[in-house]
């Protein structure tokens, strides 16, 4: 069975968030990785930009940092450098700039200290499932894939159980702000000059921050020194702080990103098994749990690309990037390069080796959560299998109305239980 065929002409306009409403333009991204793979993109609403389409490519210029810069910015959209400063958080940064910051809260997501989660994990996802296949037939983005990296937040940034919901739709309004059902303010469909200098040119950047400031004042006041949120207010080794925005920023990143990315690859893996039927089968047997989570991530691939900056003129392909071009890695192309991937529209959750982009491989800026999201990934589909005899689809899949982040918003499944 098919999981999802892509619709597009293979000309699909890139620029245009409502192109990924029926999922990524994979005809698009194969006929680019064919015929043209660093092709240049004219752009009425900004300046254009270069799109990389072949895993090798990226992986290439992904470990040039000193060429491909993310000081000007990650995402399509220009910014003048006044917004840049005010929205930046360390995924805007270069090393070394880059490297402080993250050193300090590096230990928080390392794979020893995330592996002293699984219990937690665990427990959490008894409580999910437990609830959500009492239903029968119900979203599964909704009653689980949402769920799980929502609670987990709550146990590494400190909150009562009670505000994630709010923390989390939050989130949702700041990195999926160019859909509707997501936030009152989208972003390329009305002026938000009032909220240029917010995180992600949105309100809810305000509202996240205030919740911070509120949230660090109670933890002090009870003498609580733990989590995340107390490492990066500590000194760099050079005894540098961060600032007020730069927390403010640090946090909204954390409640975005840290949700998001996870959320919408378990989504996509209930797909898969919905329509691989063999998956289910083959997750029972177990066999597969070194490789099944980061197959899951490369077929969701929830960062569809990142920018970067060009600091000097490069040849690529016969082709000159000048300095101060626009770059886009996209990582959904890379992710289905059938030079890389053995059949890769098919979900092999045995597959190895891995070339996936998902995590921003081969660079300074590989994924801070990276090992969380593994971990999460596969305890979810291992309490998932062995409850439930069959899965399959019980209406149409809607995606997210965006170019940044892929996502499956709505996933109606029916199941059998075990």
């Amino acid at each position: 069975m098919t999981i999802w065929t892509p619709t597009d002409d293979g000309h699909a306009d890139l620029t245009s968030h409502d192109t990924f409403m029926d999922g990524p333009p994979h005809n698009t991204f194969a006929r680019l990785r064919r015929e043209d793979p660093l092709s240049w993109t004219e752009w009425d609403k900004g300046q254009g930009f270069w799109s990389v389409t072949r895993n090798e490519d990226i992986l290439a210029l992904n470990r040039q940092a000193d060429l491909m810069s993310s000081a000007r910015g990650i995402r399509m959209e220009d910014q003048s450098y006044e917004e840049y400063l005010a929205r930046r958080t360390f995924q805007e940064t270069d090393p070394p700039e880059h490297s402080m910051t993250r050193v300090k809260v590096a230990k928080a997501f390392s794979k020893p200290v995330v592996a002293g989660f699984e219990a937690q994990i665990r427990e959490l996802c008894d409580e999910i499932l437990d609830e959500a296949l009492e239903q029968g037939t119900f979203d599964a983005t909704k009653a689980i894939a949402r769920q799980l990296p929502m609670r987990m937040l709550g146990r590494i940034i400190g909150t009562p159980d009670a505000d994630l919901p709010w923390l989390v739709a939050k989130g949702d309004a700041l990195i999926a702000n160019t859909d509707p059902d997501f936030t009152d303010h989208v972003l390329d469909r009305m002026t938000t000059d009032a909220y240029r200098l917010m995180p992600f040119n949105s309100p809810a950047g305000a509202e996240l921050y205030d919740y911070a400031k509120q949230l660090m004042a109670d933890k002090a006041a009870r003498g609580d020194t733990e989590g995340v949120l107390h490492l990066i207010l500590q000194p760099g080794p050079d005894g540098s702080t961060i600032s007020e925005t730069e927390f403010r920023n640090f946090f909204c990143l954390l409640v975005a990103a840290g949700n998001d990315t996870t959320r919408y690859s378990i989504a996509a893996g209930i797909q898969a098994m919905a329509h691989q039927p063999e998956l289910l089968g083959q997750m029972q047997e177990g066999a597969i749990w070194d490789t099944a989570p980061d197959e899951i991530i490369r077929w969701a691939t929830p960062a569809l690309y990142f920018r970067r900056t060009a600091t000097r003129d490069h040849e690529m392909h016969g082709k000159t990037i000048r300095a101060g071009d626009k770059v886009l890695y996209w990582f959904i192309s890379g992710n289905r390069d059938e030079a890389v991937f053995d059949d890769p529209f098919r979900v092999n959750l045995a597959r190895t080796p891995n070339r996936h982009l998902s995590f921003g491989q081969g660079g300074p800026h590989l994924c801070l959560g990276m090992h969380l999201a593994r971990l999460e990934v596969r305890v979810l589909f291992q309490e998932l299998a062995r409850r439930i005899r069959s899965i399959e689809p019980a209406g149409p899949q809607k995606f997210l109305r965006s170019n940044f982040v892929g996502g499956i918003k709505e996933l109606p499944v029916h199941v059998t239980r075990a």
